[in-house]
């Protein structure tokens, strides 16, 4: 085959040296004091990864509930102190995918804990080390990044049962350092944030330092509806429940409209969320309007219509359109 009197053999064979570029790095590590990093939280459903994340961040970036499956997406929580930036990535609990929406929420945890720099296992104290805890504990070690075990919601055991469950959370053979804490109370919490900026690695930091999340701002304010609907409904509503913000305007500097809809799954699901006469569809306004105030710091005006798509659990049009991927 001929070659071009230009092509890089040519040059090889006439001895042509072929310039590299020199100059300064793009970022000289020695010359940076601070660091950064990804820390995303593993652990079962109803641990408390996402009240831990607000503790942690000192904001509300994270809807919580004692619903299992309340996160539904990877939720990023930034919290910036002088020498470190930690984005704390709260993730949802790992569980046996039983629909679409479950499967792509499983994929993103593992998605989401390859790419971290700290592996961050959040255990039910109150529940103690079970099967779910174990299953993790053997996906953790095939990361190869530093794991932390945070036993959470120890404010509720007496000694002994604190004693018992940290000794069996050190026996998953995952991690050495494992710290006792509480998300609810705050107890224990600001030695586990010390002992994670230490595992950092060196590097400037990723967002502006008054941002608290990379959430976009409507996916937040359908996650504080949600909220409110998880906290009032039992069995299988809160699990077909969604939420999407359909308009959002601000006509005044002082006030807000939302339109939005929650989305379940069949008649008698809606049903039940409007409750008789309509009483708990208010009430379920009610609070997340003054939710969606508190975030939104002007008056809220809010249109929530329930409607139903049956089955959108399995409905991957459905999930791309409620942006759960």
């Amino acid at each position: 085959m001929d070659e071009s009197p230009d092509s890089p053999a040519d040059d090889q064979e006439l001895g042509v040296e072929i310039p590299i570029p020199t100059g300064e790095p793009l970022v000289d590590l020695d010359s940076i004091t601070t660091r950064s990093g990804f820390v995303a939280f593993a652990g079962r459903p109803n641990a408390g990864k996402s009240t831990l994340t607000n503790a942690l961040v000192g904001a509300k970036v994270a809807i919580t509930s004692d619903k299992p499956q309340t996160t539904r997406r990877a939720i990023r929580g930034v919290l910036t102190r002088d020498d470190a930036q930690l984005v704390l990535v709260d993730l949802p609990g790992v569980q046996r995918p039983l629909d679409s929406l479950t499967g792509r929420m499983q994929k993103r945890v593992q998605s989401e804990m390859r790419d971290a720099d700290i592996a961050l296992m959040v255990i039910n104290g109150e529940e103690g080390v079970g099967p779910g805890d174990r299953y993790i504990a053997s996906q953790l070690r095939d990361l190869h990044v530093p794991v932390v075990i945070a036993v959470n919601k120890v404010d509720r055991l007496h000694r002994p049962a604190t004693v018992s469950v940290l000794v069996a959370a050190a026996e998953l053979e995952v991690s050495e350092d494992v710290f006792p804490i509480s998300a609810r109370t705050g107890k224990g919490v600001q030695p586990l944030l010390d002992h994670l900026v230490t595992l950092l690695p060196r590097g400037p930091f990723y967002f502006p330092i008054d941002e608290h999340s990379d959430q976009p701002q409507h996916v937040l304010l359908a996650e504080l509806i949600r909220e409110q609907v998880l906290r009032r409904t039992f069995q299988e509503v809160p699990h077909a429940v969604e939420v999407a913000i359909e308009e959002l305007d601000r006509p005044r500097a002082d006030l807000t409209v939302i339109v939005a809809n929650a989305w379940v799954e069949s008649p008698s699901q809606k049903g039940i969320l409007i409750g008789a006469g309509g009483r708990m569809i208010r009430n379920v306004g009610t609070a997340a309007r003054k939710e969606l105030e508190r975030e939104l710091g002007t008056k809220v005006h809010l249109d929530l219509q329930v409607k139903v798509r049956r089955n959108w659990r399995s409905d991957d049009s459905a999930l791309d359109r409620l942006e759960i991927d």
